[in-house]
């Protein structure tokens, strides 16, 4: 129940996403925070016992603003570029801004959206705060967007704009010597700069496209896709008209409701939003399998938390679906599984900080694949055997480099969960072969 003596927008927040603002009573703004439902989000400060900087904050509320809309993304959007233009006492105090994460574009022949953090741009010479760009940062860059207070929904809300927005953070094959495309471009997410199908000047629709949504120019980016599909049909190009209206439908319909639903029961303030960082000690699963030429086929998943493993979390899958000896599908059937449990049971199957993968990349593509299918972001680390644990490599995205950081720090833990995924599936193996050697009785 919000207190009387502040006032309100409307004298009422509405059931739905947006922006909330907090104003003092000299209209000094405090804070700005995005929403699933803003009724519910506000209402939270004042029905919830909070620690001593959010108790702050709050004595000092006079004034609620808020700026509703159309769907989750579009308020994370927002909620970054107001933080930028308005650089917020209580957002600013919640951590300095050389740990902020932002979304940048880079100035290339292909443009690439990268993620980076305030310390990393500043290191470049980048004032991560300026919103018109200059000197070494127009060079550098195209647009920088942020800071965003979530690593996780940012990532998110990039998994779902890029269904809508493909774009590549790879380089032309007169950089790299390859023609072959990357996984993505054979998933439609990268439009082929890696293989030369695109041309700098058709690329970069797509990234003046991307810079419209991050820009908050929904309606510009619509307008542009209903002048490219027009011009399609004119031409006679059916079949990418249809591609250019399925763009359309998909991001009128977007489907962001997950978005934020766990910030919108997390503080602000909070360690996990602050660091936007992936957490060693957080919830670590690595999973193998084991079988002897497809029989007797088996996974595990392992749980390691605070760098130890949690046994009483461990699970065993009897691989149900799959004949023969096929280790990619068998991983499929036993992520596919596990998802579905997420899915079905939240609370008792969280998802977890990294899913580290027994295999190479046929294993942590098939892997992602799944991810993808149930619209789910975890990071995932593959642990391809080498001759011995010195030689075991990493298989992960090269081009997340919070990924590669976390990985560089926690390949030993990595490979201890790992290991004992190896050892828990090897036994639960054993011992469904054994079950299977017993006659059965008449």
């Amino acid at each position: 129940m919000i207190p009387t003596k502040i006032k309100v927008k409307h004298q009422q927040l509405p059931d739905a996403p947006g922006v909330y603002l907090y104003y003092d009573k000299n209209g000094f703004l405090l804070y700005v925070g995005k929403a699933t439902s803003l009724t519910r989000r506000v209402g939270s400060y004042f029905t919830k016992a909070h620690d001593r900087r959010i108790e702050e904050m709050v004595s000092q509320i006079a004034l609620i603003d808020y700026i509703q809309t159309p769907t989750v993304i579009e308020a994370l959007v927002l909620e970054a570029n107001k933080i930028k233009a308005l650089k917020p006492k209580y957002n600013i105090l919640q951590r300095d801004d050389k740990t902020f994460l932002y979304l940048v574009v880079t100035n290339e022949p292909f443009p690439r959206p990268i993620l980076m953090r305030g310390r990393e741009l500043q290191q470049m010479g980048v004032n991560p705060f300026q919103v018109t760009l200059t000197g070494v940062a127009k060079k550098k860059f195209l647009r920088v967007f942020g800071p965003y207070t979530s690593s996780r929904s940012l990532k998110i809300a990039l998994e779902l704009i890029r269904k809508i927005i493909p774009w590549s953070v790879c380089q032309p094959p007169e950089v790299t010597g390859r023609t072959k495309g990357c996984f993505n471009s054979q998933i439609g997410k990268c439009p082929g700069v890696c293989s030369g199908k695109i041309s700098q000047t058709e690329y970069k629709k797509y990234i003046r496209q991307f810079i419209y949504f991050f820009e908050g120019k929904k309606g510009r980016l619509e307008r542009s896709l209903e002048t490219q599909m027009k011009r399609a049909s004119t031409e006679l190009r059916f079949e990418d008209a249809s591609e250019y209206q399925r763009r359309l439908r998909a991001l009128a319909h977007i489907q962001d409701i997950a978005l934020l639903s766990r910030e919108d029961h997390d503080l602000p303030f909070s360690e996990e939003i602050a660091t936007g960082a992936i957490n060693l000690e957080g919830r670590i699963e690595a999973y193998d399998i084991s079988n002897i030429s497809g029989t007797s086929a088996v996974g595990s998943m392992v749980v390691f938390e605070d760098g130890l493993p949690t046994k009483e979390k461990y699970r065993k899958f009897k691989i149900k679906s799959v004949e023969g000896p096929n280790d990619v599908a068998m991983m499929e059937e036993v992520i596919r599984r596990r998802l579905k449990r997420a899915q079905m049971y939240p609370a008792s199957w969280p998802l977890p900080e990294v899913m580290v993968i027994d295999g190479g990349k046929p294993q942590v593509h098939r892997v992602q694949d799944v991810l993808d299918e149930f619209r789910m972001i975890v990071p995932i680390v593959g642990l391809a055997k080498g001759f011995d644990r010195k030689q075991d490599r990493l298989v992960l995205d090269r081009n997340n480099a919070e990924l590669v950081r976390a990985a560089t720090r926690g390949k030993e833990l990595f490979q201890k969960a790992r290991d004992e995924a190896h050892r828990f599936a090897v036994k639960y193996h054993r011992t469904v072969r054994a079950k299977s050697l017993i006659p059965k009785k008449n």
